[in-house]
């Protein structure tokens, strides 16, 4: 074992990852229509990047499920898709109660950490999931859902998406109250998948600390979903946290490059590139005559220092999105790799101080800050009882 292999693994021992984003919910459905004796999540080497020996292996800690609907679903379509997938997450936890302990607090994780567990977490991807109601907002956090991503690749009425034309310019009067909620709520607001306007228009609002989930640095790769270096700047301040994700398209040029030629190619074909299953479907079929540049481990460094330098070692977290790619990062292929990453910062001079903060104390610390703005909050205001048409009610109805 090498010496690097041998501080991380001392260090995941203490501080295991906690990984910010994982569609193995939706992966279940897609595969075994949730299934958990065709996909047994105990199983090693399952068909899909995720199961507990490797993130056993992995050092994996607590992992934040993704309860993720395309946004192709909307309005009822879309809430009751995540309750399904909320359902499926309990499941799960009730399936393999001795390797997941269901968790929704700081405390919570550590508690499951100190009884051998791995901390189970759940967060929505993806503002349709609410169907413009903070009432359903209030009722999945209730369910245990501790974060929301404000949209996914389409506009949601209130948000801006990275990946839509943009109509709101940030947020609309009813998104700032979304924001406003979470944080009474003590649910993390999620900046993945938002635009740069949105990010920034949230973190105006924001009480408590935001995160991004999985996304990377613009300035290493220039896809909309990565997060440019004045937003990653102000987490320095706010307090968030950027978990870096593995996609190749946000980390690699090369990658991005294909991606954008595969975009082109699938909007001749009519298959909008927002739509990820349709696209992911036309993409694997494009490989195979037009061949995806692989991405590195050293793709995913650079990111990794790039956020440290700009937003600072308190600010960085780890989202791979595992079940949520078709193809990763030479290296990281699955749950079972996070050592790999870790050994390679470790050989850059990473202090195990410094990766035990990207590895889970950052995180922790951001979740921390949320129960105390929750707390402070609920002291002095009740649930929101503004609606979309109260707020927004004049933008509800311009074709613009």
């Amino acid at each position: 074992m090498s010496l690097a292999a041998e501080v991380v693994q001392n260090l995941l021992a203490e501080h295991p990852v906690i990984d910010g984003h994982n569609d193995f919910p939706w992966e279940a459905r897609d595969q075994a229509g949730y299934d958990m004796e065709k996909l047994d999540l105990a199983q090693d080497g399952l068909p899909t990047h995720t199961d507990l020996p490797r993130l056993r292996r992995g050092g994996v800690g607590a992992q934040f499920w993704s309860v993720y609907v395309p946004s192709t679903l909307q309005g009822d379509a879309a809430v009751t898709a995540t309750l399904e997938q909320v359902d499926f997450v309990r499941a799960m936890e009730r399936r393999y109660a001795a390797d997941l302990a269901p968790a929704r607090t700081r405390a919570e994780i550590e508690a499951a950490w100190s009884a051998g567990r791995i901390a189970s977490l759940m967060g929505a991807e993806g503002g349709h999931s609410i169907g413009s109601s903070l009432g359903t907002l209030r009722m999945l956090h209730a369910l245990g859902v501790r974060y929301l991503t404000l949209t996914h690749n389409d506009n949601v009425p209130w948000a801006d998406s990275a990946t839509d034309v943009p109509r709101a310019g940030g947020l609309t009067a009813f998104g700032h109250e979304v924001v406003r909620e979470m944080n009474r709520l003590g649910m993390l607001v999620d900046l993945s998948h938002v635009s740069a306007d949105t990010m920034r228009a949230a973190l105006d609002t924001s009480e408590a600390p935001v995160i991004f989930s999985h996304s990377s640095a613009r300035a290493v790769c220039d896809h909309p979903r990565n997060v440019p270096d004045d937003v990653l700047a102000r987490l320095s301040t706010q307090g968030g946290v950027c978990m870096v994700t593995f996609v190749p398209k946000f980390v690699s040029r090369a990658a991005r490059e294909w991606d954008i030629e595969a975009s082109a190619a699938a909007e001749t074909a009519g298959v909008r590139p927002a739509d990820y299953p349709a696209y992911a479907a036309f993409c694997r079929a494009r490989a195979a005559t037009h061949p995806e540049p692989a991405a590195t481990l050293a793709d995913v460094v650079a990111h990794v220092e790039h956020i440290r330098e700009v937003a600072g070692i308190e600010h960085l977290g780890i989202g791979g999105d595992y079940d949520g790619t078709t193809e990763l990062p030479t290296g990281l292929h699955d749950v079972s790799t996070y050592p790999r990453l870790l050994e390679a910062l470790a050989e850059r001079g990473w202090s195990s101080v410094d990766l035990a903060k990207m590895t889970s104390g950052n995180i922790l610390r951001v979740l921390s800050q949320a129960e105390q703005v929750s707390t402070d909050l609920q002291a002095r205001r009740g649930p929101s009882l503004a609606t979309i048409e109260e707020l927004d009610g004049d933008s509800l109805t311009d074709p613009a």
